[in-house]
């Protein structure tokens, strides 16, 4: 059953559906996707192409937004939109410490979750677009890791697609996640710097508020154990347009004096641990590292091992010299899965997905190659979640994928500068068609 239901300027309408956990096998277990459709008020009953979007992450439910915000807004102008909740996140059938022991141990659960990554994703949404479009192929917009489901789309199920716009979200074709980390360490440790360039007062902040971790066991009012590693995770922030100037403020109100002398505030822990918390979004935690994986080696937290390559980050070392202590981007390890709560229950279960070497292929070079899909990728400069070298190597690959590259915005720049950066690359796209 479908419930539509309006918002300022748009009639919204709840769909669900019912899709087979593994598509190899139709006939075996299902799980159910939630997407919610979107179509300006003034559009609601004319015949419009459709726009499939798909949320970055992995393990990211798609935007709960009001209205018809920034690119959502440029969007209805021309198509009724679909808002997908992917497998494992928002409202569809859940990944979680509460739910994967529904599976049995550790290791049912990391085989369930196998099939959680972007070649799943694409099967899903073909077997969506008949019962949406009515067959018809649609647009794919995808942000970050919706933009390597695109490109999978791209391999896998080309004729469902009748364009495929990207931002953000080029992936490497044949990069293991080594080498995916390798080139993000030193986009961190630049982001780090122009971050100190832009606040120089916060390079003695953080080193005071790693100090006291090293020196402290601090649990968070959710049970999250503060680490100095945990805190220099906060970094991730360091890739979105206004991340710099939100851990500035964080940081300025760190501390407060007490009768005991001086700790870190109530009000810095709570929002240190609504940022480090994956009690929303478990799944990304548990397949980040997998979305690298097709090599036929295993992960075994690549992270973790790279990070070792780069003693500039270790922050005992930078404060037993003079040197600044750095934050770390996205990554995740397995540390994560002692000090979270959210995760503490499935640490086997991310340990068996990191030993994992049977991973399927997710990209087709030879299929990309003779591609004929018209097909545009925002490119952003120096973006810390995804090595833009990498993304040119692969839009190299992809016929007649049309680039633009732009320092204006970072990573989430489908976001900070929606109606603009859409309306560029459906120009774009329009030229390419």
């Amino acid at each position: 059953m479908t419930v539509s239901y309006r918002q300022p300027g748009v009639v919204l309408t709840d769909r669900r559906f019912t899709v087979p956990l593994d598509h190899d096998h139709p006939e075996g277990e299902t799980i159910e996707l939630y997407a919610r459709e979107v179509v300006a008020s003034d559009k609601a009953h004319q015949d419009l192409p459709w726009l499939l979007y798909l949320q970055g992450g992995p393990g990211f439910g798609a935007d709960r937004s009001v209205g018809r915000p920034g690119w959502l807004g440029r969007a209805l102008k021309e198509f009724r939109v679909l808002l997908l909740d992917q497998r494992g996140t928002g409202h569809s059938t859940p990944a979680s410490r509460q739910t994967l022991p529904l599976r049995g141990g550790p290791a049912e659960q990391a085989d369930y979750l196998t099939r959680f990554r972007a070649d799943s994703i694409v099967r899903d949404c073909e077997a969506l677009r008949p019962l949406v479009t009515g067959g018809a192929p649609w647009t794919v917009l995808g942000q970050s890791f919706g933009g390597f489901c695109a490109t999978s789309y791209l391999s896998l199920a080309p004729e469902g697609l009748a364009t495929a716009v990207i931002t953000g979200g080029l992936p490497a074709l044949d990069a293991h996640a080594d080498d995916v980390y390798r080139a993000a360490f030193p986009r961190i440790e630049r982001k780090v710097a122009a971050h100190y360039a832009r606040y120089p007062q916060d390079a003695e902040r953080a080193r005071r508020i790693a100090d006291h971790l090293l020196t402290h066991d601090v649990v968070l009012p959710n049970g999250y154990r503060l680490t100095v590693e945990a805190f220099q995770s906060l970094g991730i922030l360091l890739g979105t347009g206004d991340g710099t100037h939100r851990l500035h403020y964080l940081l300025e109100d760190a501390f407060v004096r007490t009768p005991q002398g001086f700790t870190l505030s109530d009000a810095f822990q709570e929002q240190v641990q609504g940022m480090l918390s994956y009690a929303r979004h478990p799944l990304y935690a548990l397949v980040h590292e997998a979305i690298y994986g097709q090599d036929g080696r295993p992960t075994a937290w690549s992270a973790e091992r790279v990070r070792a390559e780069f003693p500039q980050f270790d922050a005992a070392k930078a404060l037993a010299g003079d040197e600044p202590l750095l934050f770390t981007g996205e990554s995740i390890h397995p540390w994560m899965f002692d000090c979270d709560p959210a995760l503490r229950p499935l640490r086997d279960t991310a340990g068996l997905l990191a030993a994992r070497a049977d991973w399927t292929p997710l990209y087709d070079e030879a299929r990309l190659a003779a591609n004929k899909v018209p097909a545009v990728a925002a490119v952003y400069h120096d973006d810390m979640y995804v090595d833009t070298a990498h993304s040119l190597r692969t839009a190299r690959t992809i016929r007649g994928l049309r680039t633009w590259i732009t320092d204006e915005f970072e990573h989430d720049g489908v976001r900070t500068g929606g109606t603009r950066v859409l309306d560029r690359l459906l120009a774009m796209a329009r030229d390419e068609a």
